[in-house]
């Protein structure tokens, strides 16, 4: 350690942390996952409209606990590849809560249109909301994350 300056070690300290951030902005989940939840979306307004009340609490108690097995294993996007595993603090400990909260919103825009779409007369109005925001949960879920995770600095 005699033959570093100290301008050798701030530079290899700043390109270290310049790792750790690039690294940080790559967390993410896989594609894979959002498709399936999209799926599981549409499936779920497709039973609200026209499955028996049973069968949609029933679906939606399962869809919510598949969610929940599979969101505690890859929140944080530490298992992004199988050969890179980033600690819980690179990766942020608020992304599961902007998982969560986008959850949340994607629930009230479904209600939202549904409600707009049934006073507007569209027949099966829970599967027409559901679809529009499985679309947006399947085609812009990982960037929704990536801009969630930035304005609230997860």
């Amino acid at each position: 350690m005699d033959g570093i300056t100290p301008d050798q070690a701030r530079a290899a300290l700043d390109a270290a942390g310049q790792a750790r951030r690039q690294m940080a902005r790559e967390v993410g989940l896989p594609r894979g996952y959002w498709w399936g939840m999209a799926c599981g979306w549409l499936v779920l307004g497709v039973l609200g409209d026209l499955g028996p009340g049973w069968l949609v609490a029933a679906a939606t108690l399962a869809f919510g606990a598949g969610h929940a097995t599979l969101a505690s294993r890859l929140l944080g996007g530490r298992h992004r590849t199988g050969g890179v595993q980033l600690s819980a603090d690179v990766a942020g400990r608020r992304t599961p809560l902007v998982v969560i909260g986008m959850l949340v919103a994607l629930v009230g825009v479904t209600v939202v249109a549904a409600i707009a779409l049934d006073a507007d007369g569209a027949g099966h109005p829970g599967s027409w909301s559901a679809l529009l925001v499985a679309a947006v949960i399947g085609f812009g879920g990982p960037e929704l994350l990536r801009v969630l995770r930035r304005w609230v600095r997860a």
